[in-house]
């Protein structure tokens, strides 16, 4: 009897140990699990956090260390250095400077510039373009940035960084007013083109690309923010998009068909002179002869018309975009 109850007993504490080591495996294997991955850690040849986050590395990299371009201290005059904010690196159990740059300890235990022991976010950098945007997507996640992967910019193997400044309170490629300039660097032929008499006010800092064009990926051409050309015409020039009474087709069809985008030395952006543009599609039919000849001049053997004197098609086609007069049929009105 007495080793009966002996038995059982020692089933029982068994039993207990068994569970807790499995509890506890258990727990491991969720802790592990659940455990956010270390930002930029691939090919991050330090793994351990410094012990006094940012202290640590302001040892080094203080005031003395600021060049022209770059300041230590102004990551704290931007969101990213906000202490009240919990979606900021430094907000409360954030990473701060570690959230960015990856494991620091060795690089501060080391104190060499010469060994690659920290994710600097350079072009430099022993990082690929695709281990240094993982730091920046790993927060800055959203529909705007959804079509980055496989975009224009991310084929070009471009990191967030090299467009983007952090360590300053204003951004560069924020703020209208220079976020052109950013771009410019390599689209260098808009550059170009934004210096033409007739152009949308970029260069002045009244628009800027993005207002366009989506920088982080689309699906659209060109990167625009809209799924065509038209519709994003129309964000701004509402009065074009109708529905007309009497429409111009390529109006309804692609504004590129007679407008250039970025710039020209024609007025309102046309990609050719009026009676020109006019007439690659229009036959000259009731209007004889090209307008820069002297059989257009009326008198001449030519028969020439009186409405070519003054050589443009909207002195008399004003609604060349569209009306909705009812005798509007020839756009004139």
């Amino acid at each position: 009897m007495k080793f009966a109850r002996f038995a059982a007993l020692a089933a029982l504490v068994f039993a207990s140990l068994v569970s807790t080591q499995v509890l506890a495996a258990d727990e491991a294997s969720t802790t592990s699990a659940s455990a956010p991955a270390v930002p930029g850690a691939v090919g991050e040849p330090g793994t351990t956090y410094s012990k006094h986050g940012a202290d640590t590395c302001l040892e080094c990299h203080d005031a003395d260390a600021d060049t022209p371009t770059f300041t230590t201290a102004g990551i704290f005059k931007g969101k990213h250095g906000q202490r009240r904010n919990s979606h900021s690196p430094f907000g409360q159990g954030g990473l701060q400077c570690e959230a960015c740059h990856g494991p620091g300890d060795r690089h501060a235990t080391q104190k060499t510039k010469r060994t690659l022991t920290i994710a600097s976010q350079k072009p430099n950098s022993f990082q690929t373009p695709a281990q240094r945007n993982e730091a920046c997507l790993t927060c800055h996640q959203g529909s705007t940035r959804n079509a980055w992967h496989g975009g224009a910019h991310d084929r070009a193997q471009l990191a967030c960084t090299d467009c983007h400044k952090l360590h300053t309170d204003h951004d560069p490629v924020l703020t209208k007013k220079t976020e052109a300039e950013v771009c410019f660097r390599c689209h260098k032929e808009q550059r170009t083109q934004f210096q033409k008499p007739s152009t949308h006010p970029v260069s002045q800092g009244l628009m800027a690309c993005s207002d366009c064009h989506n920088p982080h990926g689309s699906g659209a051409q060109a990167m625009l923010n809209k799924p065509t050309l038209n519709q994003t015409c129309f964000s701004c020039h509402a009065e074009k998009r109708g529905p007309m009474l009497w429409e111009h087709a390529p109006v309804s069809e692609d504004c590129a068909l007679c407008h250039t985008s970025h710039g020209s030395v024609r007025p309102a952006l046309l990609s050719k002179s009026p009676t020109m543009l006019c007439q690659s599609c229009h036959s000259v039919a009731g209007h004889p002869a090209v307008a820069r000849t002297g059989a257009a001049l009326p008198g001449n053997s030519g028969g020439g018309s009186i409405f070519l004197i003054n050589g443009g098609c909207t002195n008399c086609h004003s609604q060349i975009h569209g009306s909705n007069h009812p005798a509007g049929a020839m756009l004139m009105r």
